[in-house]
């Protein structure tokens, strides 16, 4: 038994490892999105936005960052693992983080970026226009 005998379980073993990252990274978070989008709870729906922003942060990060990451052999690992406990919904990662401290400093340098208005910009645009042409009251009203 030589160690070519182990080669097949390796070249499996890393191409299994290299489906990990888009299956936990990319597919299970898109079919859970849709599924949060599909539910009626806000539950998941703040899950997965903030997983969307997590991931982002994560990628622009490492864009900025690559010459120091092609040094770290386990880069891939590590990410691996923090992206499974935003994802995995026993841990709820991104939510937890984004609870325990996204949204305590944007209360405290947000301003109004967590001002919720709901409108649709095609309202605010019919609201703005009905009120360039009614006419603007003056005292009383005849009615």
């Amino acid at each position: 038994m030589g160690s070519d005998d182990h080669r097949p379980i390796l070249t499996l073993l890393s191409f299994l490892h290299t489906l990990a990252g888009p299956a936990v990274m990319l597919l299970y978070p898109l079919y859970a999105s849709v599924r949060a989008i599909e539910s009626t709870s806000k539950v998941d729906d703040e899950q997965w936005l903030a997983y969307w922003i997590f991931y982002s942060f994560l990628t622009l990060m490492e864009m900025v960052l690559e010459p120091i990451l092609v040094w770290i052999p386990i880069w891939y690992d590590i990410k691996l693992a923090f992206v499974a406990w935003l994802v995995l919904p026993y841990f709820r990662g991104a939510a937890f983080i984004y609870e325990t401290y996204v949204r305590d400093l944007l209360r405290k340098y947000g301003g109004n970026m967590l001002v919720k208005d709901h409108t649709s910009p095609a309202t605010k645009a019919k609201n703005r226009f009905v009120d360039s042409i009614t006419p603007k009251k003056k005292g009383h009203e005849a009615y």
